[in-house]
């Protein structure tokens, strides 16, 4: 027996009234809906900040190596002379 999976749940995204009339506009006048909008332009944007998106995760990847010590890293932005100035962390 199969079990279908639910498609993800819509969360409604929060907006400033200033970003929320620039939307309103500019969905209207280019004939898309607000939402239709959003999608496109965070894929646009997206697309020409994937170099940027690639370097950040190369990054994060190369920070974790499966212990502790490098999830803390990751998490709170110490190096880990800082973690061990700080008396370090049992493993």
């Amino acid at each position: 027996m199969t079990t279908a999976s639910k498609p993800p749940r819509q969360s409604p995204l929060k907006v400033d009234p200033a970003t929320d009339k620039l939307i309103s506009q500019g969905a209207h006048f280019l004939g898309l809906t607000k939402k239709d909008l959003v999608a496109e332009a965070v894929r646009v944007y997206l697309d020409q900040r994937r170099e940027d998106l690639r370097e950040g995760m190369v990054e994060a990847l190369s920070v974790l190596d499966g212990s502790l010590k490098s999830d803390v890293m990751l998490l709170t932005g110490l190096t880990s002379e800082e973690i061990d100035a700080v008396g370090g962390i049992d493993e």
